[in-house]
């Protein structure tokens, strides 16, 4: 079985990289030169944001893989998700694509123009996964961190997390792999950056924990 991790940053998947026993690049594709049951595992740092992630997994996506992994970390809009809580991003949403028309923003749909700015997840049946909570994402450039756009950004989509690469990932695997899925675990709450109440470390262990049994598992 061939399964593909992707990342944007090295420190998110550090312990899974540990536990393979493999050094990681600061950008690129690293192999796993071990079995763990027959598996062959592959590790793709893509650096932050969907124009990173977009460009990596063009150039390193194969239908070779049968299992994509997006796994990372989020902010979370949804109080009611816990600090390190680990979600299944089963739909995500470009929520910047469209146009200002005054103080009115017309999300993509609205645009009459090709493309898409929506995409969802699709993968088999894994009990692990079934007993992780579904939301939906949205992918952004700028991590929100001001009250007035939050508000905004909520009414239009109503989120419950995001992240910076879900949506190109979901974009990337689709009509490449029928088996991708994006796991991430929530950091902190989106409003007005404070990093002090972030919990960074419990997310990337709880992460990591997971990520480790499920590809022991799968």
């Amino acid at each position: 079985m061939n399964i593909l991790v992707v990342a944007a940053t090295q420190f998110e998947v550090k312990p899974l990289s540990d536990f393979l026993g493999i050094a990681l690049p600061t950008v690129g594709m690293n192999h796993a030169n071990i079995d763990l049951e027959g598996k062959e595992i592959e590790l793709l740092i893509t650096g932050v944001g969907m124009v990173n992630t977009a460009l990596m997994m063009g150039r390193h996506l194969t239908q070779n893989y049968d299992l994509v992994i997006n796994a990372g970390v989020s902010g979370a809009f949804d109080k009611n998700l816990e600090l390190g809580q680990i979600v299944n991003v089963t739909e995500d949403v470009l929520s910047e694509m469209g146009a200002e028309d005054g103080e009115e923003f017309l999300t993509y749909d609205r645009l009459n123009l090709p493309g898409e700015y929506l995409f969802s997840v699709q993968h088999k049946s894994y009990l692990m996964l079934d007993l992780l909570k579904k939301v939906k994402g949205i992918t952004v450039n700028t991590v929100h961190g001001n009250e007035t756009a939050i508000e905004k950004v909520k009414q239009l989509y109503n989120p419950e997390v995001e992240s910076m690469e879900g949506a190109a990932f979901f974009a990337a695997c689709k009509g490449i792999s029928k088996n991708y899925m994006q796991i991430r675990t929530v950091s902190n709450y989106v409003e007005k950056r404070d990093k002090s109440k972030w919990q960074m470390p419990l997310a990337i262990k709880n992460l990591n924990d997971f990520l480790i049994t499920f590809i022991m598992n799968v």
